[in-house]
């Protein structure tokens, strides 16, 4: 039985379905073997036709030249791009909805409304060597001297900075009537002071780079600022909702992706005579995997359509947590069986089991690992109770 999706939701499921499986997908193989990059005509291409389609500014305001798209909408795209490996997804930008109210009118012109034509490109520099899920642990500062603020840290795993040409920098106040509090500034990147310490590898072949950044004494002025001294931590908490509910889609496609060729594989493979889809051991992957999978989509679902109808902000942030806790986990125990069922054939690079054996177990780390999701879970159900949560 099909999840009844509103009629404007399922056109774009079938629009992003058509677009991963003709134009992505068949590039996979080609990205691994070449440290995820494909040549520039091929992305231009990829991006070109995002564009054509709507994959573009999706939860911003038609006014602004966004799509206005619900949240459920939203969802089943990514759970479409969850499909391809290799974040070829990965080529439209979606600028996040918490900058269009937290944004000046200045910052809107300078740095968002380029962000939504497609024309700029953001990267987040949150993350540090002893603060990761902890964001409150972060030592990166920002001082006040008069009409400028000066910015010092070090920021870890700063996704897709390679492609971007202004960061979203996070620092705690020194100094004046909010000391200790957070703060969100637009940086430039060709700002003075900003040092490129390396770029790490990492288990996946992705064309974006989590590179780390060494920040000194840079100077911006106070109209970089986002918001007012001390919002930043709450546009931080907008944007992890944002994303995890995302990752939770994405983890879904990605199992439903990888049951499809298991399942085919399994139908053709002969061991002992017969194709091994008829040993009870592979049907109890399979079918376990089918049942987490349903689980998981319900749960993202049904998440996305209580944001829709306006559920109380932290309500939401704790079936966000639900969401991107059982979705990323599901995926990765699919990943996991679909790679046995696939033997050795799972373990070679050209097959889709093992990327996304390697590419799925970040979801379980970025944006909260996954015992900050319980925390944040339990935290929700002791203040609001069970009803609140998931009745």
């Amino acid at each position: 039985m099909s999840y009844p999706l509103p009629s404007g939701a399922r056109a774009w499921q079938e629009r992003t379905r058509r677009f991963v499986t003709e134009e992505l997908i068949p590039y996979e193989v080609e990205a691994e073997m070449n440290h995820g990059e494909l040549p520039p005509e091929i992305r231009k291409r990829h991006r070109d036709k995002a564009r054509e389609i709507g994959l573009y500014a999706l939860a911003i305001p038609k006014s602004l030249g966004g799509q206005e798209l619900t949240m459920l909408e939203q969802t089943v795209i990514q759970e479409e791009i969850g499909k391809v490996t290799n974040a070829l997804g990965w080529c439209y930008s979606s600028t996040p909805p918490w900058m269009v109210a937290a944004c000046s009118p200045f910052q809107m012109e300078r740095w968002v409304k380029p962000n939504i034509r497609g024309e700029r490109h953001e990267c987040y520099a949150i993350t540090e060597a002893d603060a990761g899920s902890d964001v409150d642990g972060i030592k990166a500062t920002a001082r006040r001297e008069g009409d400028q603020y000066v910015l010092n840290g070090e920021k870890w795993h700063v996704t897709s900075a390679n492609h971007a040409d202004h960061f979203i920098f996070q620092a705690k106040l020194v100094g004046g009537p909010h000391e200790g509090a957070h703060c969100l500034f637009f940086i430039d990147m060709d700002a003075p002071g900003i040092e490129l310490v390396r770029t790490p590898a990492y288990s996946h072949n992705y064309a974006a780079h989590h590179p780390i950044y060494r920040f000194k004494d840079v100077r911006v002025p106070v109209s970089h600022r986002i918001g007012e001294e001390g919002d930043g931590m709450g546009f931080t908490y907008d944007w992890f909702r944002y994303e995890r509910i995302g990752i939770a889609a994405r983890c879904c496609g990605a199992a439903a992706r990888l049951i499809d060729e298991a399942t085919a594989f399994a139908k053709e493979r002969q061991a002992f005579g017969q194709a091994i889809a008829g040993y009870q051991a592979v049907q109890f992957m399979l079918a376990d995997s089918v049942t987490e999978l349903w689980a998981a989509r319900l749960i993202t679902y049904r998440t996305a359509e209580e944001i829709d109808a306006g559920a109380d902000v932290k309500v939401s942030h704790a079936q966000c947590a639900v969401a991107k806790l059982y979705a990323s986990e599901m995926a990765n125990r699919v990943a996991d069986r679909a790679v046995q069922i696939f033997g050795g054939r799972g373990y070679m690079r050209e097959n889709v089991a093992e990327r996304f054996f390697r590419e799925l177990r970040v979801d379980r780390i970025w944006e909260g690992t996954s015992e900050i999701q319980r925390l944040i879970i339990a935290n929700g159900l002791y203040k609001r109770g069970q009803s609140a949560l998931i009745e």
